[in-house]
C-alpha cells in the first residue's frame, strides 16, 4: 500500500505536528504533502525530510504567515496530484482534507477541528483581520467567509472515513458536515515527562502567546492573587502580557524540552484558562504528576478529571479562575494517581489505535460497493 500524508501547514510546533509525527511513524515511507515548509522551526523529526509543498511555498509567504495565505489555501491542496496513493491520511484543521483522490483511493481524515476560521473562531479571525487589513474590507471578508464555508462543506465529502480528535470535536464534525467520526485522542509523549520528588512554589503555563489561549485572564488573576507564575512560550500578545504582569509573574519565552520537562515536574499546579479543541499540554503537566486548573469547557473536559487529577473554574473570568485557585490551595492530589491517567493517553496507544482503524477501514473500503449491476 502506498500511503501519503497530507498536513495543513509546517511552519512551527504544536500539537497536530506531533500527530503527524506519530502517523510518520506508523508509515515510515509515507510522502508527505503540506502546503508550507519551514524546517528551522520544527522538531528533527520533521527536518530533513522528503515534503512536497504546494505553489505557496516561497519565503516571503512564510514569512507572511499561513493565516494570510488562506484564500489560496483550497486551490493549494486541489492542485496535488494523488492518483499513485492508495490511502490518504490527511491531518486537518483548515484545508489538509480538500485533497482530490481517486475513486479506488481511500481518504481518512485526522481532524483536530472543522476549519477554526470558517465556523468557531471566525468572529475573533474578523477582528484580528479587520485591524491588519482596514474596516473598509470588513464587508469582502464576510462573503469570502461564506464562500470558505460552502468550500469547507463541499470539501469534508471528499473524505472517506473521519476521525475526531476529541468528543467535543467529533460534535462539530457532525453540526457543521453531518458526517459521523470515530474519537481517538491525539498522542501524548508520556515518557519524556516524570515525577519529581519536589514540589515548588510557582504555578505553571505553557502555551503559543496569542489571543484564544487567554493568558491574560491568568495574568489579570495571578496579578491579584500575588502567587508566583511563570509563562513559557512565545506568541503575538507576549509584550501584552509582560506589560499588565507584576513582578510575581515570570515570562520565559520559548525553553527546550528539557526545561520544559523540568518545570512540569515542580510547578504547585499548571494553568490551563483557555478553551482548546483538545489540549496536550495539560497532559503533559499530568504526566510529570502535576495538577491542573482549567476552564471547565472543551478538550479540557476530556483530559482532566475534577477534583482527581485537577480543578475547573466555570466562567472565563478572572474572579472564576482566582476561586479556583483558592480551592485548589486547600486541596490535596495523589501525584502517582495523576500520572496513571495521564498514561491513557501515551503515543504508543495511539499509533495503536490508528493502525488498527485503517486497517480496519481499508479492508472495509476495498470489499464495498457502493452500486448495482443490473
Amino acid at each position: 500500500m502506498k500511503v501519503a500524508l497530507i498536513h495543513d501547514w509546517l511552519t512551527n510546533m504544536g500539537g497536530a505536528e506531533r500527530v503527524l509525527i506519530n502517523f510518520k511513524e506508523i508509515f515510515t515511507d509515507a510522502s508527505i504533502y503540506t502546503s508550507l515548509y519551514n524546517a528551522e522551526n520544527l522538531d528533527p523529526a520533521l527536518r530533513d525530510i522528503d515534503v512536497k509543498t504546494s505553489f505557496l511555498q516561497n519565503k516571503r509567504n512564510i514569512d507572511k504567515g499561513h493565516q494570510r495565505l488562506l484564500p489560496f489555501m483550497p486551490m493549494a491542496f486541489e492542485s496535488f496530484d494523488l492518483n499513485e496513493f492508495d490511502i490518504i491520511l490527511s491531518s486537518s484543521s483548515a484545508c489538509a482534507k480538500g485533497v482530490v483522490t481517486k475513486s479506488d483511493t481511500m481518504h481518512i481524515c485526522y481532524c483536530h477541528t472543522p476549519m477554526r476560521y470558517a465556523w468557531e473562531f471566525y468572529y475573533e479571525y474578523a477582528e484580528t483581520e479587520k485591524t491588519l487589513i482596514g474596516p473598509f474590507k470588513k464587508i469582502f471578508l464576510k462573503y469570502f467567509m461564506n464562500y470558505m464555508r460552502l468550500w469547507d462543506k463541499v470539501s469534508s465529502d471528499r473524505v472517506d472515513y473521519f476521525i475526531a480528535n476529541s468528543e467535543n470535536v467529533a460534535k462539530r464534525i457532525w453540526k457543521h458536515y453531518r458526517r459521523e467520526s470515530t474519537v481517538i485522542h491525539p498522542p501524548v509523549r508520556t515518557k519524556l515527562f516524570n515525577i519529581s520528588d519536589t514540589t515548588e512554589e510557582y504555578f505553571l503555563i505553557i502555551s503559543r502567546l496569542v489571543p484564544y489561549k487567554r493568558v491574560d485572564l491568568a495574568i489579570e488573576a495571578f496579578n491579584e492573587l500575588g502567587l508566583p507564575l511563570i509563562v513559557i512560550g512565545d506568541g503575538s500578545e507576549k509584550v501584552r502580557l509582560e506589560n499588565m504582569a507584576k513582578a510575581n509573574i515570570k515570562f520565559l519565552g520559548r525553553q527546550p524540552d528539557d526545561v520544559i520537562k523540568e518545570y512540569y515536574s515542580k510547578c504547585r499546579a499548571f494553568i490551563f484558562p483557555g478553551e482548546e479543541d483538545f489540549g496536550i499540554a495539560p497532559l503533559e503537566a499530568q504526566s510529570s504528576g502535576r495538577p491542573v486548573i482549567a476552564y471547565g469547557k472543551g478538550g479540557a473536559l476530556e483530559t482532566v478529571i475534577n477534583e482527581k487529577t485537577g480543578v475547573f473554574f466555570n466562567e472565563q473570568k478572572t474572579f472564576s479562575l482566582i476561586e479556583a485557585v483558592n480551592k485548589f490551595n486547600n486541596m490535596c492530589f495523589d501525584k502517582y494517581y495523576i500520572r496513571k491517567h495521564a498514561e491513557k493517553f501515551d503515543e504508543e496507544i495511539f499509533k495503536k489505535k490508528i493502525s488498527d482503524f485503517i486497517n480496519e477501514k481499508y479492508a472495509e473500503f476495498k470489499s464495498k460497493k457502493p452500486y448495482k449491476v443490473l
